[in-house]
């Protein structure tokens, strides 16, 4: 497949604080490509950097052939935009904000009303564009963000984490209209998201911490980093444990939250003995499971998805917030 997006050495800096540094990586066209990462790793910096609403300290963005930083006008005609913090106009109905936003991106008008009325019908919200959106639930709110991101027929779609703060159900059903733009509109996504087990459905993933790509490849080619089974265990003294699995066991082993993570090579199952004779009745808890995107996070990281207190942050905030007002403008 063709690349629609390339990423070549891409750093941003705010001040003493490097929020990006020198990443590479490549997007297929017509794909969904997840970029996974805690808060604070850089994601929603490259995201803005993508969609011209940050420059690049140094290295390239191209979309579609157009280089992010000296054709701004051009990327933006390519692609649409689900941020984090929802932007609908809730006093006007569901209609009305999709109209507006085809204004905005000079729409046709012959063809304004047929692309209002076949993103609401994709997005299961026909029957609602008259109701003022303030009357809408979280995940009807979403869903009318991604059809309003589709009314100027954009190349690409960015989501930045697009279920967040939504119950379960709301997030299925959101990603039952997401999964189907590729194939049904030949749109490439692009996708952040803290939910591991959603970016299951990408064709390629870049995982992101502390402003480094530390892992590229497919969901199957990240999980076999970790080997065989994983197991989590939770004891009564987590460092004593910790230090025995180590010394007594050799096995590689980090203490997450409250759990002990231990990736071991091929069978868990035999593993579990050993340990509970190993550290007796410091053992609490024991589960076991097959490797899975976040237990690949863990083991490049030594961390889960976590909240992130990053130095400078409240510095990138205020200028990509900065940046936006000027874009509204």
């Amino acid at each position: 497949m063709s690349t629609i997006i390339t990423v070549e050495n891409l750093s941003r800096k705010f001040g003493s604080a490097t929020a990006v540094d020198g990443i590479s990586f490549e997007v297929e066209q017509g794909s969904i490509f997840g970029f996974l990462g805690p808060n604070g790793a850089g994601k929603t910096t490259t995201i803005n950097i993508l969609c011209t609403l940050l420059s690049p300290s140094s290295g390239t963005a191209i979309i579609d052939g157009h280089d992010c930083a000296r054709e701004s006008s051009e990327v933006r005609k390519k692609i649409g935009i689900v941020f984090q913090d929802n932007t609908l106009d809730k006093e006007l109905t569901a209609y009305e904000n999709l109209l507006f936003h085809s204004y905005l991106y000079c729409v046709p008008k012959g063809v304004r009303k047929q692309r209002i009325d076949e993103a609401l019908h994709f997005v299961d919200l026909h029957e609602r564009k008259d109701d003022q959106v303030k009357k809408f639930s979280g995940g009807m709110k979403r869903r009318l963000e991604v059809a309003r991101s589709l009314i100027h027929q954009p190349k690409i779609l960015f989501l930045d984490e697009p279920t967040l703060g939504l119950d379960p159900q709301s997030r299925t059903n959101l990603w039952e209209f997401i999964s189907k733009l590729p194939e049904e509109q030949g749109v490439t996504i692009f996708m952040t998201t803290h939910y591991m087990e959603e970016a299951e459905i990408c064709r390629k993933i870049a995982i992101i911490d502390k402003g480094k790509v530390i892992a590229r490849g497919s969901p199957d080619e990240l999980k076999k980093m970790v080997g065989g089974d994983v197991i989590y265990l939770k004891t009564s003294d987590n460092a004593s444990s910790l230090r025995d699995i180590q010394s007594l066991l050799n096995l590689d082993a980090e203490e997450v939250g409250s759990e002990i993570f231990i990736p071991v090579i091929g069978n868990g199952d035999a593993c579990i003995p050993k340990l509970i004779s190993a550290l007796g009745e410091r053992v609490i808890a024991v589960r076991m499971q097959r490797p899975a995107l976040n237990d690949v996070f863990l083991k490049l990281t030594g961390k889960d998805i976590r909240p992130e207190s990053m130095s400078g942050n409240n510095e990138i905030k205020d200028t990509i917030r900065s940046y936006r007002r000027k874009f509204d403008k």
